[in-house]
């Protein structure tokens, strides 16, 4: 049986253009079939042959179809009728190509551009760019390829010889400069020979580099380093295979560490470096490796980091002894912007002394927690939250190993604050704090705590004050009130009883109402008068009563019992001051240096009276000197030792002086096209202050107090003050009721004096530029309630941050016309006592604090001082540091005192590879 294939011509359809072809089984002659075939097939392949300009529309005219086809003979089959056909083809069968580059290339050169019309090239030579997307590429010598759309480019020769204008290739953020690249715009591919690209804080030199697409790049050969030049580096990483992933990581093999060229023996099978460029990523913690004298092998601050979102971070870090000892370390840090930040940190350490079953084990548990917390005023400025938290184990300081602190050792004292307080705006407004604090001396262990702790406060009130909203002017209008509550819940424990169920037995509440009233006015426009009074209530939740003591009992002195129930006690006081100011000006004339001298007084004299409350007060009898024999009769109040006390019992009436005066002197400047001359403090507050109490049977006349300060340079000033004493000594040294004067005396006794000052200064002071900036926020001594400064010497943190700033190369003569940095800082003190004919100096010592820049990479510094008294050093530090460009090395040493110690630290300074680091440290010996 043979067929026969029919044609169906393409049908013109409004706007479309559709190739229908249907085949249809025929009965005919094998030659003619054969025939029509071949007709069909060439007038196919010429149809298809032509391009579609998908722009313009082919119009194609109805031509009546010649050929005939006659019905087939066999009445099996039948030709399928026209309606029976389905269009099944909804779209054109021609597929119109993609085109060769889908941006525009903008391409420039220098010295010309020219275009190989038969090769189909264009060359770009000297400054040669060209831009393509997001891909630009800066080269000496450009060749763009039509044909292959591939680009080739590479450096030129100078005129000198060298090999100049390498190739500078940038893809969105990854700039790589190579020796020569070839670049395809169709796939995205690179080859590249001699790479050189950044990828963090991370230097990447490759000699053959495939760019496989955006995200994968496999090179050859490869170092990598985080030194600047990466032409001659301090240190590096060769690898013969990488994977770089750009802003993410580099996958390496075998890689083998080279210092200035060497190789070292340090090596790895394969590694891992992350080049996130995100703040912080999450990641594991190499711990330091050591020897201790005491505890044995040691790994210490080893952990994780937690990189939990861009608001918080979580890091926990551990230490391990070989003789058991264990320290565990939580550190956060959180911030949200507009709203708050602040730092958490735990740390316990369990520390074992020698071995179980000797006669000189013992194992200590101390621990340190610190929180700050802050809020943003802006986020509410009604209201705000704060925490500067300080507290742990007195010793921690002293007998942490993993805190080499030498500052924070000296330190005796640890604080903590947390409040919240709230404002309530409106006439008049009311302001509400609530906090906790606490106070903790580390020598003697005890520890002062409130919680909670109010106050609340009510501000003035003017009920007499002009309604029109006019100035108030006389005694009456400017009466004024107010009211304060202060309610404290106070506990004083020690460490081993802290927060423990006896702590919570000792407390002490108390609250007390203040309204104070007052009022001013002026007489005769020249002096100030005042008038005040003051209420108070106090409430207390505890009393103590005493009653006698058992006669017979020889040392029991009285009983006191505790009386639980509420209690109150209501007292007031009266006062009145006056003061004014007087002006005294001694003029030498204009054409002196000194032109004038300007003397300010301003006397304050005071009368106050404080009734006495002796309905608060009973007695007890109690034996004298502990004996049977001899009895005296107390007064005691059983309010005393209350949070607030007890009230006066006595009355008082007392007036006060006070005088302070300041000395200043108009000195002709030395700026000859200065306008007016300069203002000099040659005496700053000096101040006097007494006051006799026309009721006390004798002592009336209270010691008189001064103290001031001398300017002598910009930023130093002597500090000074003393008390003078009225009344003599009898020959037990003991103040008798009888003026020194008529004693065969002075008219007053120095009982003591005190001076003092602190300066810094530096070479910047000589150049007019003498600001010495600290942040004290990450300073880890200032966080521990120490000095901000390194007057007490530095710490030594185990977990440092060795990023520095570097200093800019000045070229070969750096060294020859280099000003060597230094800075200073002294602080003075002397204290002279006297007051039962002592006359001596308790305590005069001198503390200094030094750095010098010996070159642009060497520092050293010391720490240091000299007690007068005890005729001796005090604690002393030794510093120095050496900047090795890309590595930084720290040697700190305390070369006597019970922490006498050394420490020493080398290691890469970027944070990338901070766990590359040799660190060694003798730590004081705990048991001095």
């Amino acid at each position: 049986m043979t067929k026969k294939i029919a044609l169906i011509l393409p049908l013109q359809i409004l706007s479309h253009t559709f190739t229908k072809i249907v085949l249809i089984a025929l009965q005919t002659k094998r030659t003619f079939i054969y025939g029509f075939l071949f007709f069909l097939l060439f007038c196919g392949a010429k149809g298809f042959a032509q391009d579609i300009d998908k722009n313009k529309s082919v119009k194609i005219l109805a031509v009546k179809d010649s050929i005939k086809v006659k019905r087939d003979s066999l009445k099996a089959l039948k030709l399928i009728p026209p309606k029976a056909v389905v269009d099944t083809v909804k779209t054109d069968t021609v597929s119109v190509e993609k085109e060769l580059l889908e941006h525009l290339v903008d391409y420039y050169g220098e010295d010309y551009v020219y275009m190989d019309i038969k090769k189909n090239k264009i060359h770009m030579y000297n400054k040669a760019f060209m831009i393509y997307g997001d891909v630009r590429l800066d080269a000496g010598y450009i060749i763009l390829d039509n044909n292959t759309n591939e680009v080739y480019a590479r450096g030129i020769i100078d005129s000198s010889g060298n090999y100049s204008q390498r190739p500078v290739f940038t893809q969105g953020s990854n700039v790589v400069e190579p020796d020569s690249i070839i670049f395809n715009f169709d796939t995205e591919r690179a080859l590249i020979y001699n790479s050189r690209t950044k990828e963090g804080e991370m230097e990447v030199k490759g000699e053959v580099a495939k760019k496989v697409n955006d995200s994968v790049v496999f090179m050859r050969n490869v170092i990598f380093t985080t030194a600047e030049d990466i032409e001659d580096p301090e240190y590096y990483f060769y690898a013969r295979k990488v994977k770089l992933v750009p802003a993410k990581k580099v996958v390496t093999g075998l890689t083998n560490m080279f210092i200035a060229d060497v190789p070292t023996p340090i090596g790895m099978p394969f590694a891992f470096f992350p080049l996130s460029k995100e703040k912080s990523v999450s990641g594991f913690i190499m711990p330091t490796i050591g020897e201790g004298s005491q505890r044995g092998f040691f790994l210490q601050n080893g952990g994780y980091y937690f990189s939990i979102n861009d608001y918080v971070d979580l890091s926990i870090l551990g230490d391990y002894y070989t003789n058991g000892s264990f320290g565990l370390n939580v550190e956060t840090n959180y911030a949200l912007r507009y709203k708050f930040r602040g730092n958490f940190s735990l740390r316990f350490e369990n520390l074992i002394t020698s071995e179980r079953g000797f006669p000189d084990f013992a194992e200590t548990k101390v621990f340190n927690l610190r929180w700050f917390h802050s809020k943003d005023s802006k986020a509410n400025p009604s209201s705000r939250f704060s925490a500067s938290v300080n507290l742990g184990s007195s010793r921690f300081f002293r007998e942490s190993i993993n805190q080499n602190n030498t500052a924070n050792f000296l330190n005796n004292t640890l604080s903590s604050s947390i409040s919240y307080s709230k404002t309530f705006e409106g006439d008049p407004q009311v302001n509400i704090n609530l906090a906790a604090t606490h106070s903790q001396n580390t020598n003697t262990q005890q520890i002062n705590m409130t919680l909670p702790n109010l106050t609340a406060s009510v501000s003035r009130i003017y009920p007499f004050a002009p309604k029109n909203g006019s100035p108030k002017k006389g005694i009456i209008q400017n009466i004024n009130l107010q009211y304060d509550l202060q309610a404290q819940n106070s506990f004083t424990t020690t460490d081993s009883l802290f927060f423990k169920p006896e702590m919570f037995k000792e407390a002490r509440f108390g609250a007390r109402h203040s309204i104070p009233i007052s009022t001013n006015f002026k007489i005769f426009n020249y002096l100030s008068a005042s008038l005040s009074s003051n209420f108070q209530e106090t409430w207390v939740l505890k009393t103590f009563k005493r009653r006698d003591a058992d006669l017979n009992d020889g040392l029991a002195t009285f009983v006191q019992d505790t009386i639980n129930g509420f209690d109150s006690y209501r007292t007031y006081n009266l006062s009145a001051s006056i003061g004014t100011t007087i002006y005294g000006m001694f003029n030498f004339g204009d054409d002196k240096k000194i032109q004038a001298i300007r003397h300010v007084i301003r006397p304050t004299l005071s009368y106050g009276i404080n009734p006495g409350f002796e309905q608060f007060y009973d007695d007890y009898i109690a034996n004298v000197a502990g004996t049977p024999d001899e009895t005296e009769i107390i007064e005691y109040s059983r309010f005393q030792n209350t949070l607030f006390g007890a009230p006066q019992r006595d009355f008082s009436s007392s007036m006060s002086f006070n005088v302070s005066n300041t000395i200043e002197a108009k000195v002709r400047s030395k700026d000859s096209t200065a306008t007016e001359p300069k203002k000099i403090k040659l005496l700053n507050n000096l101040n006097f202050s007494t006051s006799y109490n026309f009721a006390a049977d004798s002592l009336k006349l209270s010691p008189i107090n001064f103290r001031g300060s001398i300017p002598i340079l910009e930023k130093l000033d002597i500090n000074f003050g003393g008390t003078l004493d009225p009344y003599a000594l009898d020959n037990n040294n003991r103040k008798i009721n009888k003026l020194n004067i008529n004693n065969g005396g002075g008219l007053f006794r120095l009982t003591n004096f005190r001076t003092s000052f602190n300066y810094s200064f530096s070479s910047k002071d000589f150049k007019g530029d003498g600001s010495e900036k600290r942040d004290r926020s990450t300073n880890e001594t200032f966080r521990n309630g120490g000095r901000p400064d390194d007057l007490f010497g530095e710490s030594n943190n185990f977990r440092q941050n060795t990023n520095k700033d570097k200093k800019k190369d000045d070229g070969p003569y750096r060294y020859y016309s280099y000003t060597i940095p230094w800075t200073l800082r002294l602080a003075y003190t002397i204290n002279y006592r006297n007051s039962r004919r002592e006359k001596e100096i308790s305590s005069h010592s001198l503390m200094f604090s030094g750095n010098v820049e010996l070159s642009p990479n060497w520092s050293v510094g010391v720490s240091s001082g000299y007690d007068f008294v005890g005729k001796g050093f005090t604690f002393t530090q030794f510093r120095f540091q050496r900047d090795l460009k890309s590595w930084a090395m720290n040697f700190n040493w305390v070369p006597f005192s019970s922490r006498s110690s050394w420490y020493f630290f080398i290691g890469i300074s970027s944070s990338v590879l901070s766990d590359i680091k040799y660190d060694k440290n003798r730590e004081p010996d705990r048991q001095l």
